[in-house]
């Protein structure tokens, strides 16, 4: 009897786990879109997008290649990245001309935007489920890096042995990142299908009077 009681609580608590997933949704967009408008982190994502169909045309400099130190043909981007915590003025020159920030600030505003909408989910189901098919879309593309960014697997460099653990499925921290994007996937698809049980719900009220 109390077990059935305890159940019936918990199920009752449903609203309030969504909600939670709303506002746990929006802290990670607006944290991560506020920091695409720092140096750092419009570096960090050269890679994917260098390497993105879908998003490369936004870079001046996504196709070039060109000789390293150790006369290897590689990418330009590979050769002006900064490390986080070190600023270089030369790389950041490459970048402003790549047009990286430029890109970065329009991502930050756009996911900042679609987090917004996940949480205005709690009042107005019509933009929380616009809200959650963005998430979705999002964290779609986010996992496509996994098939076009070589940066998301650890790479054979050498060394005093032999490297066994590298290439696919040896994800880098890089792609350990993208691939928790699953879960961002997940949450948009059950949060839009909340939102839009909502907005349909009076509508099959009205049909079944």
């Amino acid at each position: 009897m109390k077990n059935s009681r305890l159940y019936h609580q918990l199920v009752q608590l449903d609203a309030h786990f969504f909600n939670f997933l709303r506002i746990s949704i929006f802290i990670v967009m607006a944290w991560i879109g506020g920091l695409k408008a720092f140096h750092y982190e419009a570096d960090g994502i050269v890679p994917f997008v260098a390497n993105s169909p879908l998003m490369s045309f936004f870079y001046k400099n996504a196709g070039h290649k060109v000789l390293n130190e150790d006369q290897k043909m590689v990418p330009e981007y590979t050769l002006y990245k900064n490390p986080e915590g070190r600023v270089i003025q030369k790389n950041i020159s490459w970048h402003q001309e790549n047009g990286t920030y430029a890109f970065s600030y329009g991502l930050g505003t756009m996911i900042v935007l679609i987090g917004l909408l996940v949480l205005s989910g709690i009042w107005f189901p019509k933009t929380g489920a616009a809200g959650g098919a963005l998430t979705f879309l999002m964290s779609l593309v986010t996992l496509s890096f996994l098939l076009t960014t070589p940066e998301v697997y650890v790479p054979d460099l050498g060394g005093d042995y032999a490297t066994p653990q590298h290439g696919f499925p040896y994800l880098s921290g890089a792609g350990r990142l993208v691939l928790k994007d699953i879960i961002m996937m997940a949450g948009g698809l059950v949060l839009f299908s909340d939102n839009l049980k909502k907005v349909v719900r009076p509508s099959d009220q009205q049909i079944s009077e």
